[in-house]
């Protein structure tokens, strides 16, 4: 009788299969055998591109003359220190009694390739393979995936996508690194008192340099300019308000050269000249505006979103986020983390109870399970169909990440740090349920007459605003309102000489946390303000104000950035049709990150997590500008990515992705010999 053979990814995950199919045969040496089961693994890549030595002994050395480098066939190797269990698999996927082979890698481009490198190194032919594609590590889920596995022919584009991705990598990589550090190499060794030095060039890389760098001098180089803005105090002594001043056409300031910006004079003596020319001046109110907002809680996490959270909260790093998720995964407690979907599918919406009822029943956090009863209490709806939160159109993959209400037997013995991430993605699941906040706002503007100088009319006036705005109904913010951002002490980041915007950013939060509390007290007093009264004047004042540079990108800022890098095109229409794709994917943006760490082009803060380029990425970022300044674009790296996913999507032949990228590396190479 033939045996069915299934791969994974890891051993922890091939464990998980084993008890499901109740496969509770002898464990051996790299696999597990029960009378119709043998489970095996990878233990991530087996299987490698081979470097261009291995073409030719002669192309070890770096010259000019064997660039650039392009075979037309590749070759692969087998990775030393995984010999061992690759030909477990070998030998595995050549028995006679192995019938069927079930391909269990993680459900996305990276797992398919995976598998694909080893089964194309055997040369394996004639065997019936099916493709396992699960959203968790649920005995449910892993039933469903074994029981609807689709043939593995069904997932060869995709698997044309990931050799593209590999090829495209490994030949930007290869030839660009090369030629710079032949051209450029000996020159910038001297520049940084090195014997010598290589140059890293990535496609995905050399764009996040790019960024960095270039956000570093945009800080380095500006000059913050002061202005002065006119704030009013109006009302009466035991129940005044206070509303800035902003210039309108009826106003003797218009389009006046004295002005820095609609709100605010050059100099503050020029302020206050204007001040003086309001003293006993008549305000009037001239509009009342009351309204009602709602906000819904925010979309769920997908990778991107959590890494940003995760930073932002607890200071560490994507590649420690994604390890930490991962982990949740492998313990069935949260959905498959590698996903750039922040929705749910219509399928997963219609039985989502299943997950708020294994909440309900096996989590055992007084927190959530209060959020649970008063959902139950109130009747909150679970119905998620029609709601923003589910969109099949925006699901590629997989959909967002989300707790699968099970694997709480292993939520004990998880470390603190994962237990508490655990929480954040159960509180950002929770909150959809939950009703919008409901705010109550009310905007008032006053009018000043001022006529001109020689008294002819009262036809200038001046316009003062001020509004509140009070949460009235926290709804889902019950949930997020007590969440803990983790942060350092003052002390701690005022000694941080490289992260003067994490001081900057904790003033600004001072400054709203102020000004919420303003609102609230001006709400009550701007309530009983009517259209047309005349309104008391206690005071006037200049009020400082400076512009204020952009922030340094943190690690999980950056990895937004990365995401949404399409943002950054200027020209629209390759704008839209890069939408969604920005640069690198979940899977390796991190990683790219840490490599960059790793060689030394970037450093990223251990307790801020703040991200600013070394001496040596700045030079190497120098190099590539003057060299091949569209490596530095995200507009070319995101297009590359576009056209993998039309690759796996079946809009273009793989023939016509790799003749884009041949002509584009050989005129490169055209233009730059020919310059140097």
């Amino acid at each position: 009788m033939a045996k069915n053979l299934l791969i994974t990814e890891k051993p922890s995950v091939a464990m998980e299969f084993a008890k499901v199919l109740k496969c509770g045969g002898n464990r051996r040496d790299g696999y597990i055998e029960s009378e119709n089961w043998v489970i095996t693994w990878c233990v991530g890549h087996l299987v490698t591109m081979s470097y261009p030595d291995k073409y030719d002994e002669n192309l070890k050395f770096w010259r000019l003359d064997t660039l650039p480098f392009m075979p037309k066939e590749y070759k692969y190797e087998v990775i030393p220190n995984v010999e061992k269990q690759f030909n477990t698999v070998k030998n595995l996927l050549l028995r006679e009694d192995v019938g069927c082979i079930y391909v269990a890698t993680d459900s996305g481009r990276e797992g398919e390739y995976i598998y694909r490198l080893v089964e194309n190194q055997i040369g394996l032919k004639d065997k019936q393979r099916k493709r396992v594609w699960i959203d968790s590590q649920t005995e449910e889920e892993i039933k469903r995936g074994i029981d609807q596995a689709k043939d593995l022919a069904e997932y060869d584009s995709l698997c044309n996508s990931a050799y593209l991705r590999a090829k495209e990598d490994y030949l930007i990589g290869i030839n660009f690194s090369r030629l710079l550090s032949i051209i450029y190499g000996r020159r910038m060794a001297k520049d940084m008192g090195e014997d010598k030095i290589s140059i890293s060039v990535g496609r995905v890389m050399t764009c996040v340099l790019g960024m960095v760098v270039q956000r570093e001098r945009e800080i380095r180089n500006f000059e913050k300019i002061p202005y002065y803005k006119i704030v009013g105090t109006f009302g009466e002594e035991t129940s005044s308000f206070t509303a800035e001043w902003k210039v309108t056409e009826n106003s003797k300031m218009w389009e006046s050269p004295k002005l820095y910006n609609e709100s605010g004079f050059r100099k503050e003596e020029e302020a206050k000249e204007f001040i003086l020319s309001l003293k006993d001046k008549k305000a009037t109110i001239t509009e009342v505006k009351k309204s009602k907002t709602k906000e819904n809680a925010p979309l769920l996490f997908n990778l991107a979103e959590i890494q940003n959270e995760a930073t932002k909260r607890f200071k560490i790093k994507p590649d420690q986020t994604l390890e930490i998720i991962q982990n949740l995964y492998e313990k069935k407690l949260v959905t498959y983390p590698r996903t750039d979907a922040r929705v749910l599918s219509t399928a997963v919406a219609k039985v989502i109870s299943k997950n708020l009822n294994g909440l309900a029943k096996g989590f055992q956090d007084e927190e959530i399970q209060g959020y649970i009863q008063k959902m139950v209490n109130e009747k909150y709806s679970t119905d998620l169909v029609k709601t923003k939160y589910v969109n099949d159109s925006k699901i590629t993959d997989h959909y967002a990440i989300i707790p699968t209400g099970q694997g709480f037997e292993n939520y004990e013995g998880l470390p603190d740090l994962q237990k508490q991430m655990y929480k954040v993605i159960v509180k950002r699941f929770l909150s959809i349920f939950y009703p919008p906040a409901e705010y109550s706002k009310i905007s008032v503007t006053i009018e000043v007459e001022n006529p001109d100088e020689e008294g002819w009319g009262n036809d200038k006036k001046e316009q003062f605003s001020a509004s509140g705005k009070v949460c009235e109904k926290l709804g889902y913010l019950e949930i997020t309102k007590n969440d803990s951002k983790n942060k350092e002490t003052k002390q701690e980041i005022q000694n941080e000489k490289t992260n003067n915007e994490e001081t900057n950013q904790e003033k600004k939060e001072n400054e709203k946390k102020e000004e919420q509390s303003d609102n609230v007290n001006n709400l009550e007093i701007l309530k009983k303000l009517k259209k047309g009264e005349n309104i008391g004047i206690l005071n006037y004042e200049t009020k400082t104000s400076e512009t204020s540079p952009p922030s340094r990108y943190n690690s999980g800022s950056m990895i937004l950035a990365m995401e949404n890098a399409g943002k950054l095109i200027e020209e629209e229409e390759l704008r839209e049709q890069i939408k969604g794709a920005g640069i690198g994917t979940s899977a390796t943006r991190a990683e790219i990150m840490k490599k960059l760490e790793r060689i030394g082009y970037i450093s990223i803060n251990t307790k801020t997590q703040i991200i600013t380029p070394t001496v040596k990425g700045e030079k190497i970022y120098d190099v590539v500008y003057q060299s091949m300044p569209d490596m530095l674009n995200p507009k070319l790296t995101a297009s590359w990515e576009k056209g993998l996913d039309m690759v796996s999507k079946k809009e273009i032949k793989p023939d016509e992705f790799m003749e884009k990228l041949g002509t584009y590396i050989n005129s490169k190479f055209d233009k730059l010999v020919i310059k140097r």
